[in-house]
């Protein structure tokens, strides 16, 4: 529990009242009746009052999301969200904004903070009461918030009566009544940790704590104000089962379904792209993108090895997929545009280059151009450029991508692109069925020339996070389609003989 000499708690409570001591200072001339027409007019508009109370916290402009669950949690008395919103989405802050509205304005009066451990909720439960004693516009507006008497880092009350409580997962929500009043707002923050998560059992038991003890502390006939704030960290953990329950489980990642940041006011791309490139790519899924992957579902390791001469393979070629139809589970996961190049040789795929990435047309019809220049570099002929364009992707690939390659062909020479119109069955199960047989045995090898090449890098965690629940698969899904490919030119060049007559392939 942190006492008010421990330091980690005393260095927080210090960088609070410097945030709050640089607040701009308030107009000490205005009147009594300006001040309460001030107030009215505030309140009228809860974006505007955040912003006048809450400007340490407020300094980006919010977007229409940001807008439309305040507008949820503020205008619905009785309701339950889980928000998955990526880190550096203000999750925390815009509740806690939301939650002190509430209460400031007297609609609600009894706040209980539950994380994974008292310490943890006392932690998240600081910056509501640095608020409430500090903020001097809170001060100026409504009152000394700071009551005579319990006005401790876990558990405090306003001096007209609000009441604020921390409690850790498993503990006993007894005794969270204030006087006859039962919690009208519950904040779920931070539930989930890595070490729970992998325990299917631990994370049923703390689920069934929610439900059974934390939830029914609440009144029948009064409205509850449940929000569940945490990221998707594993397949299976608390906020997935909250979402099954809840009034409206929104995922919000910090970048949007056509790779762009989600909140531009705040995080640019040239933040977030330098943020990404300090982390694996399996941590930037999980804390970002609300996607863990869990390693060993289909492949246990991936190969790198010294390649044969590319021009020595028995057949080579590129395969791009344009990731136009993104047909992922899960919302909001932004596909990865991807161009491979691969060689076939002694019952062996070689893969020799890859380009692997969010990214626009115009970026992936250069990784096409690339990718024929390499294999002209290294004396491949004949040159096969391949590219996934089944019925679902052809609008995308004869309107858009080959308007960009009949361009570019102008300044690049000719380009030969030819369509993969095969349609295809279900990514995880083609991915599983082609590819995995070969890899077990040794039969598909990664030049390790590769090895630390960020698009390299995105590969092998998409291939170490391929299952049935993936939702980003594209990688893996690109070298399927160039495998398939291969191996159905080979079957059949290799089962017809120079009359062509069909003979029996052994091996």
């Amino acid at each position: 529990m942190g006492k008010i000499n421990d330091k980690k708690y005393l260095d927080l409570w210090d960088q609070y009242k410097q945030n709050l001591d640089r607040s701009s200072p308030l107009n000490l001339n205005e009147t009594e009746a300006q001040r309460k027409k001030r107030v009215r007019e505030l309140e009228k508009t809860p974006e505007k009052w955040f912003a006048y109370y809450f400007e340490i916290f407020y300094t980006s402009a919010p977007t229409p999301w940001h807008i439309a669950a305040s507008k949820r949690a503020i205008n619905n008395a009785e309701w339950f969200e889980v928000r998955s919103w990526s880190r550096e989405l203000a999750k925390s802050a815009r509740t806690m904004m939301e939650v002190l509205y509430l209460v400031l304005t007297e609609q609600k009066d009894n706040v209980l903070m539950v994380s994974s451990t008292y310490d943890n909720a006392e932690r998240l439960l600081l910056p509501y009461k640095a608020q409430l004693e500090m903020n001097p516009k809170i001060i100026a507006d409504y009152g000394k918030q700071q009551s005579i008497g319990k006005w401790e880092a876990g558990e405090f009350k306003t001096r007209k009566g609000a009441a604020f409580r921390a409690l850790g997962a498993g503990q006993s929500p007894r005794g969270t009544r204030n006087d006859a009043s039962r919690p009208d707002v519950i904040l779920i923050d931070d539930i989930d940790t890595d070490e729970e998560c992998r325990s299917k059992k631990r994370i049923k038991a703390k689920v069934k704590w929610i439900m059974e003890a934390l939830i029914p502390t609440r009144s029948i006939s009064g409205p509850l104000l449940l929000i569940a704030c945490g990221n998707i960290i594993a397949k299976f953990c608390c906020i997935t089962e909250l979402a099954k329950k809840a009034d409206k489980h929104e995922i919000v990642n910090i970048r949007d379904k056509n790779g762009k940041s989600s909140w531009p006011q705040k995080n640019s791309e040239a933040h977030i792209n330098r943020v990404l490139s300090m982390i694996s790519w399996s941590a930037a899924q999980k804390e970002y993108f609300n996607n863990p992957t869990s390693e060993g579902d289909t492949f246990k390791e991936i190969i790198y090895g010294k390649t044969p001469s590319i021009s020595s393979c028995d057949m080579v070629l590129a395969y791009a997929d344009p990731s136009t139809s993104n047909k992922d589970k899960g919302q909001g996961n932004a596909s990865h545009k991807c161009v491979i190049v691969i060689g076939y040789k002694n019952l062996t795929f070689y893969v020799y280059m890859i380009w692997l990435d969010q990214t626009g047309q115009s970026g992936f019809v250069d990784w096409l151009f690339e990718s024929e220049r390499f294999m002209k570099d290294n004396k491949v002929d004949p040159r096969r450029v391949w590219i996934e364009n089944n019925n679902l992707q052809d609008p995308m690939y004869t309107q858009v991508i080959l308007p960009i390659v009949f361009e570019r062909q102008k300044t690049e020479g000719h380009l030969p692109l030819t369509p993969d119109t095969r349609s295809k069955p279900d990514k995880f199960f083609r991915i599983e069925g082609t590819l995995e047989p070969l890899n077990r045995f040794g039969h598909i090898v990664f030049d390790e020339k590769l090895k630390g090449n960020p698009h390299m890098v995105r590969m092998e965690e998409q291939m170490l996070g391929v299952s049935e629940e993936a939702t980003v698969m594209d990688g893996p899904d690109a070298l399927e389609g160039g495998v398939w490919i291969i191996k159905n030119r080979t079957y059949k060049k290799n089962t017809t003989s120079r009359h062509g007559k069909r003979v029996s392939m052994r091996h």
